[in-house]
């Protein structure tokens, strides 16, 4: 057998470590719903506000120890990619204001199906919007993914509008990130500049109306400040993950995220699944098996050198989640 170089050691460790930062990445952000219910009584537009505001400090604070400023004032010179971030801001918020309510009103189990069908919608709008060809198994997958939809419709008797929230505003987020082209730690920061304003104003406004928006004790208080460093933490780990594994990788490190939140939901706050609910749960993980089965496979076919057929593959999760 022969040695392994001492430079192949290397990025077989660097392989490795990224491996770990991804996968606890996504496991703290698949452990969030633990997090929120802590934070109660504050409404969830207050822990949103404050977490806007906290991750803005704590991502300032990141960007000046690493003296890494250089990429701004090339930037405000774009108002087009400016705008774009502002739009990615206002997808964000929703994103997470609706899943902090989700998980706060005892909807967990919903809220992790928005994240298991994510790459479906992703795929949908790159068919639909960045005229992308699908392969057969990529068709399938979307189609049992849309059959699954009705049947989840039918055992919640309404419209899971919550699990579409989450994943057609997450989808929109991904899509503007591919547009604005910017770094994971940058773009974070400028999303959440441009929400801070409106985020104090919102805090201020619910504490000048009586509402104790800053916790009714110091440890209450600790807990809504913390919200910006379990936001920028794992933010980290997905950067340093990102360049150390390939992206095929990191898309299949995400779906850790959502069963760590359908286990939360289904395990810790018993929320009830009946039949049904399994049924339409079965659908969209069948369908994420077909999706995930043709990534590998195509990958394969790549790695042999031949010709890719143009597709719209499950990319990995944006820079945060939950």
């Amino acid at each position: 057998m022969a040695a392994e170089t001492p430079g192949g050691q290397e990025l077989h460790s660097e392989a490795g470590r990224g491996v770990w930062l991804g996968a606890a990445a996504y496991g703290i952000w698949g452990l969030f719903p633990l997090y929120w219910p802590l934070l109660e009584p504050t409404a969830s537009g207050d822990i949103l506000a404050n977490r806007m505001a906290w991750s803005l400090v704590v991502v300032i604070a990141v960007l000046t120890v690493r003296r890494h400023w250089g990429w701004l004032p090339p930037l405000l010179r774009q108002p087009r990619r400016l705008a774009l971030s502002a739009l990615a801001a206002v997808a964000i918020s929703v994103n997470w204001g609706v899943y902090i309510w989700a998980v706060n009103s005892g909807h967990v189990v919903e809220g992790s199906l928005g994240y298991f069908i994510n790459p479906l919608v992703t795929i949908a709008f790159g068919v639909l919007l960045l005229r992308e060809r699908l392969r057969r198994a990529q068709w399938v997958a979307v189609g049992v993914g849309a059959l699954a939809v009705l049947v989840l419709t039918a055992g919640y008797g309404r419209l899971p509008w919550i699990a579409l929230t989450l994943a057609f505003s997450f989808a929109v987020y991904g899509l503007l990130k591919k547009k604005i082209a910017l770094g994971g730690l940058e773009s974070f920061a400028l999303e959440t500049a441009f929400i801070f304003p409106f985020a104090v104003g919102y805090l201020v406004y619910r504490s000048t109306t009586g509402h104790a928006v800053f916790g009714h004790d110091a440890g209450h208080f600790t807990l809504l400040l913390l919200t910006g460093p379990i936001t920028a933490v794992p933010l980290l780990m997905f950067g340093a993950a990102a360049i150390r594994i390939p992206l095929s990788s990191m898309g299949l490190l995400q779906y850790l995220a959502p069963v760590f939140q359908f286990l939360c939901g289904v395990l810790y706050f018993h929320e009830t699944m009946p039949p049904e609910r399994w049924a339409g749960f079965a659908l969209v993980w069948a369908a994420l098996a077909v999706l995930t089965w043709d990534a590998l496979r195509q990958l394969r076919v790549d790695r042999l050198g031949s010709v890719p057929v143009p597709a719209a593959v499950p990319a990995p999760a944006p820079s945060v989640t939950s």
